[in-house]
């Protein structure tokens, strides 16, 4: 099989595929942590205050109208992706999160992949910010990764609308149609006015903005690349003058877009150099182009390592 029949790209790990990658490893650890200092901040009291609530009140995002002494601050519209409120929300998103999110992050690389997973759930903390008050009063304190789970489960339906997907491990499913019978629900669970602090504590505005976020980025990344890096260092180099140990390290770029190029147009290379006496590819440049891709993402490479790549796959 070559490169061209996957549904994937193959970075280093078990199969030549990463089960764990690097942000997708850390969320599961940095939301279990916090959910452990949740947990023991529960049993904790303060003067009259559980420690507990004062965490979900200070690092949960707090209604635009407040609640209680509390008040909105920007920061929450990042720490609230943090908290969970039991044992059965934190397993259901860093298990969904785990489920879609591996193939996404092993296809765009990990920076983006963060900066993806992060935007989602600030778009779907603003959702809530701005369009629950239109629902509900009864407002509280939201928390909890979903809105960000639900951006990648849109992005993970859009590049891969025909992988089955199989419900309680029996029932095959197509992601396309998994996924859009979700959003269905959590648009007839909002005229419900179940928001924030409602009869099941379910910020839906939040699922539903996250999921947007996540269409929207794929559409553009898609029609357009923003080279996000390069932007900053154009920035940065206005300020200040690098050394020649600083410049290697700043002109590694990042596309933020994915380039439709067809992997077809490398037919014609001469990879003459890069073989060794039995006529095979160099298998060590071959690793070497694996990693890299692991590590940043496969619009990361170069032409001659993207068509190095394609004539290795020759040989599957």
């Amino acid at each position: 099989m070559g490169y061209g029949d996957r549904d994937y790209y193959r970075p280093s790990g078990f199969g030549g595929f990463s089960f764990f990658p690097p942000v997708i490893k850390n969320l599961l650890i940095i939301n279990g942590i916090v959910f452990f200092i949740q947990f023991i901040a529960q049993q904790i009291v303060i003067g009259n205050i559980l420690v507990g609530n004062w965490i979900s009140l200070v690092f949960g995002m707090v209604p635009l109208s407040g609640y209680g002494d509390f008040i909105f601050l920007p920061w929450q519209l990042i720490t609230y992706q943090f908290l969970h409120g039991d044992i059965w929300h934190i397993v259901m998103n860093m298990f969904v999160l785990w489920m879609f999110g591996i193939e996404i992050e092993n296809l765009w690389g990990p920076k983006k992949f963060l900066l993806f997973y992060l935007g989602c759930g600030i778009i779907a903390g603003l959702f809530q910010l701005l369009l629950a008050p239109l629902f509900t009063s009864a407002l509280g304190p939201t928390i909890g990764a979903s809105g960000s789970v639900f951006g990648v489960m849109v992005a993970f339906a859009m590049f891969f609308p025909d992988r089955y997907i199989y419900l309680y491990f029996l029932i095959p499913v197509k992601a396309k149609y998994l996924i859009a019978f979700i959003m269905v629900i959590q648009l007839l669970s909002i005229k419900d006015m179940t928001l924030g602090a409602g009869s099941d504590n379910t910020a839906y505005l939040a699922h539903l903005g996250g999921a947007v976020a996540g269409l929207l980025f794929v559409l553009y990344d898609r029609k357009r690349g923003v080279n996000v890096e390069r932007m900053f260092n154009s920035f940065k180099d206005k300020f200040t003058t690098p050394t020649s140990e600083q410049q290697p390290k700043f002109r590694r770029t990042f596309s933020f877009g994915s380039k439709d190029e067809d992997v077809q147009e490398a037919s014609f290379y001469d990879i003459s150099n890069n073989k060794k006496d039995d006529g095979n590819v160099d298998q060590d440049e071959i690793d070497r182009i694996l990693d890299k891709i692991s590590e940043s993402g496969y619009q990361n490479l170069t032409e001659r390592e993207k068509k190095i790549l394609f004539e290795a796959s020759k040989r599957d």
